[in-house]
């Protein structure tokens, strides 16, 4: 998805609805959706008490996920203009491989990753 205005189309973050660890539902307003790089989105608790900040997809670190405004604030930006995915998403990993391939990363600062 993208996001058009006088300067230019910006890329729009998805925005996945779940936890792709516990499936734990994420709305777009949610303060605990953590991401990587590659959007790839989980819960805070998940990404702390199981992940150890390894996204077990990529290898690399996770932030906090931006919440998209719900007020369009500015003409034609906000979530009824960029809505947020449905599509649920769920690792191909099992937490125990998920859990295994973090302790095998986490000792490496996400920069050094």
């Amino acid at each position: 998805m993208s996001w058009q205005n006088n300067r230019g189309v910006f890329p729009v973050l998805e925005l996945r609805p779940n936890c792709e660890c516990c499936d734990k539902n994420l709305p777009p307003n949610s303060v605990e959706a953590m991401i990587c790089t590659y959007e790839c989105t989980f819960c805070k608790s998940c990404v702390e008490e199981v992940l150890s900040n390894v996204c077990p997809n990529c290898g690399g670190g996770f932030c906090p996920r931006p919440v998209r405004p719900r007020l369009a604030r500015r003409e034609g930006v906000g979530i009824r203009f960029q809505p947020a995915s449905q599509k649920r998403v769920l690792s191909r990993y099992s937490k125990k491989e998920m859990q295994d391939f973090a302790v095998s990363v986490k000792g490496v600062a996400p920069q050094e990753r």
